[in-house]
């Protein structure tokens, strides 16, 4: 439960930050990390559009200068994009002014005011800074779709155990990730419908309103 959702504790340690969004009604947030990249956002897009779902996918700026064709299809489906830095850069490992300055070349692809660190995590010299010009979003429940150890089906029930009313949960739309994603993402969808939940994206309107 450590992974999959971070205690209460934890997410005091930085204030200010959006890691779940209670609604009156049920709704679920879907985001998506690392992308985009041709093998694929294109899966996840088709998905999102045949249930008719909006989400927020969290860019990576190499991947968005590598693949501006991808990156256009996102926007013009109407979803909505973060910064996941330049190179996904792991803060912790960095030096704060590198972080920073990588942050800020992949806003020049990117344009946008939402941030999620890669391994969210970084140090805190590091957030105080960004959390100036960015609205800093973790998340309510991580999939670890990326994790080789796990199944599918292990992938999906971290979906059904700890999603929640306003959970903004994390799937990856990377090589990494591709086979448990493929598998689990459809039926956290069709599971989540049945449950009762709407989807929504992030956006100033939904953090703030």
């Amino acid at each position: 439960m450590l992974i999959e959702q971070v205690p209460t504790v934890f997410r005091k340690l930085f204030p200010k930050t959006v890691w779940r969004l209670q609604k009156p009604e049920k709704t679920v947030y879907l985001t998506f990390d690392d992308g985009p990249i041709p093998e694929e956002t294109p899966f996840v897009l088709d998905l999102l559009r045949q249930h008719n779902i909006k989400a927020t996918f969290f860019c990576v700026g190499e991947n968005v200068k590598k693949h501006p064709e991808i990156f256009q299809m996102v926007l013009n489906e109407g979803h909505k994009v973060g910064n996941h830095t330049y190179n996904h850069l792991a803060g912790l490992t960095n030096f704060s002014k590198k972080y920073i300055e990588n942050v800020g070349k992949a806003d020049e692809y990117i344009h946008s005011k939402l941030f999620r660190p890669p391994h969210g995590t970084f140090r805190y010299e590091q957030f105080v800074f960004l959390r100036r010009n960015y609205t800093i979003v973790f998340w309510d429940v991580v999939t670890r779709d990326y994790n080789c150890k796990l199944s599918g089906d292990d992938v999906l029930n971290i979906v059904k155990k700890y999603t929640r009313n306003g959970s903004i949960i994390v799937f990856h739309d990377s090589l990494k990730a591709s086979k448990n994603m493929r598998y689990a993402l459809p039926r956290a969808i069709e599971y989540l419908k049945s449950e009762g939940y709407k989807f929504d994206v992030l956006s100033d309107e939904t953090i703030n309103g």
